[in-house]
């Protein structure tokens, strides 16, 4: 067995690096010829949004530690360099461009095999498709264009984050005078990023609105005496940190909302251009928005914002997407008089997207109107912008609940949904606390008293994903809602804390972070690891989405170590080695977002299944409230561990993580396991009655 080599540079792998090679897996996807185009398409839309991202929080964040040379921010850095990991980044970032190029012509010359031919300005060649443009660009499109002329562009002017512009130069033939230059930013937030032309033929046609607009451009500039245009797409991409004033006048919303306005005017860090542009074209635009060559200049291809490929027009082809399985409907609440009823007969384990997300709302409505109801209390992290759970808690607090929300307005993207949400609560009369800087709620909380007989009960509702329609649809998490008191009681005790500043219980069975999550975590394997070096049997099966923590990092290879053996499953950025053969990693990037955090623990005699909203990452056991559970039904916690189980036999959709084989697909000898329709079936199966 191989030994783990003492502060070996080898035995860890940076994060950064890490998580690129989860967002290779992504693109792996979209170069697959085993998953269905459109379904492609939609995975190289996620890759570029996730590189985005990406730029957006982890490069700015190495840039500053660069800059301010804060090197004790960085994580590991005693085995890396920030410097080189930023060049370590660009150089695969390189590589991975030059992928996502290749594949984006594969992809939309199989869309023209299929008869739908993605045209730009200079292949309009049918009458029906140029009347259709011109009308579209003047009824639709011209009412949200409007050029900058860079001659009277202000350079404090800031170029938004995320928006893509149209760099076009202009000039008068005749004259052979220097062009002139203008920036027109694409409306992509208020419009479809594409319009789908008249059909000919049985042929459809799709146009991007950068193409339109070129096709327009004398249209748009007629009131100018130009008759040749040239237009190359530029992007932003600027630091997501929020910088937090500390003025105590302001309230915590306040500050907020200012940081919010600040991340607008964030650094550059990185600037994609055409890579067609013109030198001399380029040193102007340069020049004229202040940039420096300290700025990440990135040359790309004729069109940015791939993201947007995952709103690609569906266009009837249905067949070229994977096959949408039907929600699995649970037996036991559809026939429920009461919500409350069967939660109080025995644990309800819910598991999305394999069941509908309505079960919470009916959770919700029925706490709301019901008379026995006395108080409602959840944490919100992230919620749809339609909704129904929001709606939901309005309804309850009309119906003279106490109803109480904490909002987390430091969810990184969502902060200004949650401080728009914030408000409406607080104007219909539901008490909202938010979070203080520096420590997040990521906890996924519900807690009901009802009143029944003399007696208080507690019904509640854990969860490892957020209370979102919109992602339950996509992400893969599980959700328990029980009656059992003693769980009731302490989530009752996690939501006094957050209304008492923070004051800290003891819990029986829940683990709160930040005071208790590490400690438990580091005493598991601990445990796991005497049972091993007794000669007992010593196991761990863990699905998170992160794994970063190099204290807990080490207590697993040293579990590894004396025998203990660990199967992970890490969807994301993993800095584990696969040390020996006690320790494998896979990860899982298919149809559904893997993003349940399911542990299962086994030593002599001794086993537990938990459930968690918190990954293991330095922030998450430090800065971070989280709660992990111990699911005590034992019907829901022999199906839990299926899903574990089911998800370490998949030699379709795994790949293994770092070590030699790093991303190479998991195969072997078996029959084709492939977890996430192994799992619905399984779910279809026996979740249905739980």
């Amino acid at each position: 067995m191989k030994k783990r080599k003492k502060d070996s540079l080898g035995l860890y792998v940076n994060r950064e690096l890490s998580w690129l090679d989860f967002n290779d897996r992504v693109l792996q996807e979209a170069e697959s010829s085993n998953v269905p185009l459109l379904e492609r398409i939609k995975f190289l839309g996620i890759f570029s949004n996730n590189q985005d991202e990406f730029f957006r929080v982890r490069v700015a964040t190495l840039k500053r530690i660069v800059k301010f040379r804060r090197k004790s921010e960085y994580e590991y850095n005693k085995y890396f360099s920030p410097e080189k990991i930023l060049n370590e980044i660009n150089l695969r970032i390189v590589g991975q461009q030059k992928r996502l190029a290749k594949v984006y012509h594969i992809l939309v010359d199989s869309l023209a095999a299929e008869g739908v031919h993605i045209i730009n300005e200079k292949e309009i060649k049918h009458a029906d498709h140029k009347s259709f443009v011109k009308a579209y660009f003047n009824n639709v499109l011209r009412t949200y264009v409007f050029p900058i002329i860079m001659k009277s562009y202000n350079a404090e002017s800031v170029l938004k984050d995320k928006s893509i512009y149209l760099a076009v130069s202009m000039r008068n033939i005749a004259r052979s005078a220097a062009p002139d230059y203008a920036l027109i930013e694409l409306p992509s937030e208020q419009l479809s990023r594409f319009v789908v032309l008249p059909e000919i033929d049985g042929e459809q046609y799709v146009m991007y609105i950068d193409d339109i607009i070129r096709y327009c451009m004398a249209d748009l500039f007629r009131s100018f005496d130009y008759d040749e245009f040239n237009a190359y797409t530029i992007k932003f991409t600027r630091d997501a940190e929020l910088e937090m004033d500390s003025d105590i006048s302001k309230s915590f919303m306040e500050i907020i909302s200012d940081s919010l306005k600040q991340r607008k005017t964030g650094n550059p860090v990185r600037f994609v251009v055409d890579r067609a542009m013109p030198q001399d074209m380029l040193n102007f635009f340069f020049r004229k928005m202040g940039l420096t060559r300290d700025d990440t200049l990135v040359s790309s291809g004729r069109y940015h914002n791939l993201k947007d490929m995952m709103e690609f027009p569906v266009l009837g082809k249905k067949h070229l997407m994977y096959d949408q399985h039907e929600p699995v409907l649970h037996a036991r609440l559809e026939k429920a008089h009461s919500v409350f009823d069967e939660v109080k007969k025995k644990d309800i384990l819910l598991s999305f997207p394999h069941q509908p997300f309505k079960y919470i709302i009916d959770f919700l409505r029925e706490a709301s109107i019901d008379p026995s109801v006395r108080s409602i209390q959840m944490t919100i992290y992230r919620v749809g912008r339609n909704s129904n759970v929001i709606n939901a808690l309005i309804n309850a607090a009309r119906n003279g609940k106490l109803v109480t929300v904490f909002m987390e307005l430091q969810a990184r993207f969502d902060e200004e949904i949650n401080i728009y949400w914030s408000r409406r609560l607080q104007e219909e009369g539901v008490r909202v606390i938010h979070s203080i800087p520096g420590l997040k709620v990521h906890a996924k909380l519900i807690s009901v008293t009802r009143t029944e007989g003399r007696k208080t009960v507690y019904y509640t509702n854990i969860g490892t994903g957020n209370f979102n329609e919109y992602t339950a649809s996509l992400y893969c998490d599980v959700s328990i809602m029980t009656a059992d008191q003693t769980i009731g009681e302490e989530v009752a005790q996690v939501f006094e804390m957050f209304e008492a500043s923070y004051r800290t219980f003891s819990y029986k069975h829940l683990v709160v972070s930040p005071m208790d999550m590490r400690p438990f975590v580091e005493g598991i394997f601990d445990k796991l690891t005497e049972s091993a070096m007794r000669g007992e049997e010593a196991y761990a099966a863990i699905k998170l989405n992160n794994i970063l923590d190099q204290n807990i990092a080490d207590k697993m290879y040293k579990a590894a170590n004396a025998g203990v053996k660990i199967d992970i499953i890490c969807r994301g950025a993993c800095v584990l080695q696969p040390i020996n053969d006690n320790l494998r990693i896979i990860s899982i990037v298919g149809q559904n977002l893997e993003h349940s955090r399911i542990l299962y623990f086994r030593c002599g005699a001794w086993e537990r299944v938990f459930i968690t909203s918190a990954d293991w990452m330095k922030r998450n056991m430090n800065r971070r409230i989280e709660v992990l559970c111990p699911v005590l039904d034992p019907d829901a916690a022999s199906l839990l561990k299926k899903i574990l189980f089911t998800h370490l036999k998949d030699n379709v959709k795994a790949r293994y993580v770092n070590g030699s084989r790093n991303n190479e697909f998991v195969r072997n000898d078996e029959p084709a396991h492939h977890s996430q329709e192994e799992v619905f079936q399984l779910i279809k199966a026996e979740g249905a009655r739980l």
